[in-house]
């Protein structure tokens, strides 16, 4: 490929296959859990860990995935997500823009990435997402310093103004699926729903049969 089809390739509509389950977890032994529920992605969001360990649990991470052909996505960094091997990247308001993980990780794999209007789920369009990851939808302790909640409202808007897929996050149970796949959106990320789950694997399950499969 030369330099100008690549450029083009990165400009182009991603048709890379988008899951409508993202479990996020921040340890192997919770993705285990998760992929024994057929969880078809998981989402590795580890912090405050130093860059080899971040590496070495995502690479276990690929290495399980492979027995049930899933997915594993990398928050926030491109660079370990190639060095892992894994399927893709999703980036936040403070990470790489969406066109530079574009380019880092080529055109077959999945880059996602955060938006909460249909503006920047445009302009993510435009420069290669795959998707968009939209929230917080409903409130959540998981994560410090988040704002407003923007319930299926929001992610209504954001579906409406896109092409690619929308996976909602943040404070979703199995209950509240069905009103958000009615808004539009393609799927979910989930954390306490599996992770604080007394059968994470259970959990994983419910969560799929709602979604569909």
């Amino acid at each position: 490929m030369t330099l100008i089809d690549h450029e083009l390739a990165v400009s182009d509509p991603v048709t890379t296959h988008v899951p409508r389950l993202h479990v996020i977890v921040d340890c192997a032994s919770l993705a285990d859990a998760a992929f024994r529920g057929g969880a078809p992605t998981v989402q590795v969001r580890i912090k405050e860990a130093r860059d080899i360990a971040v590496l070495a649990e995502c690479q276990r991470i690929v290495a399980s995935a492979q027995a049930t052909d899933a997915m594993v996505i990398v928050n926030d960094r491109a660079d370990i997500a190639l060095a892992a091997g894994a399927h893709g990247v999703h980036g936040g308001a403070d990470d790489l823009p969406v066109a530079e993980m574009r380019r880092l990780l080529g055109p077959d794999r999945i880059v996602g990435s955060t938006a909460r209007d249909p503006e920047s789920a445009l302009r993510h369009q435009d420069d290669g997402a795959s998707y968009v990851g939209v929230g917080p939808v409903y409130a959540t302790a998981t994560k410090d310093d988040l704002p407003d909640p923007l319930g299926p409202t929001g992610v209504e808007r954001v579906a409406a103004a896109v092409d690619i897929p929308v996976i909602a996050i943040a404070g979703i149970t199995a209950a509240q699926v069905p009103e958000l796949l009615d808004a539009g959106a393609h799927g979910v990320a989930v954390i306490g729903a599996v992770a604080h789950a007394a059968d994470p694997a259970a959990a994983t399950a419910e969560l799929l049969e709602v979604l569909g499969g």
